[in-house]
């Protein structure tokens, strides 16, 4: 009898110590966003103003490409089997 974790549709099995996806540090760029805009007060200004907005907006504003790039870096630091 041959123990692991069998995969579905298939007649495959996968070792035991393999089920458990490896731990990635890079992992925690993700959380930088949740950090960057969750503390309202931190960037709760109307100074400096970039182009007109206020720094309560264009610091909004600016993690929306942010964030796109922080979670491209994760998702090609993973490997194809994660």
């Amino acid at each position: 009898m041959s123990h692991g974790l069998l995969l579905a549709g298939s007649s495959r099995r996968i070792p035991q110590g393999m089920n458990k996806r490896a731990f990635n540090p890079l992992w925690f760029l993700l959380l930088l966003p949740y950090i960057g805009l969750l503390w309202v007060p931190f960037y709760n200004f109307a100074q400096p103003e970039l182009f007109g907005f206020p720094f309560f907006y264009w610091y909004q504003l600016a993690w929306v490409p942010l964030t796109s790039v922080l979670t491209y870096i994760v998702y090609r630091s993973l490997g194809d089997d994660e």
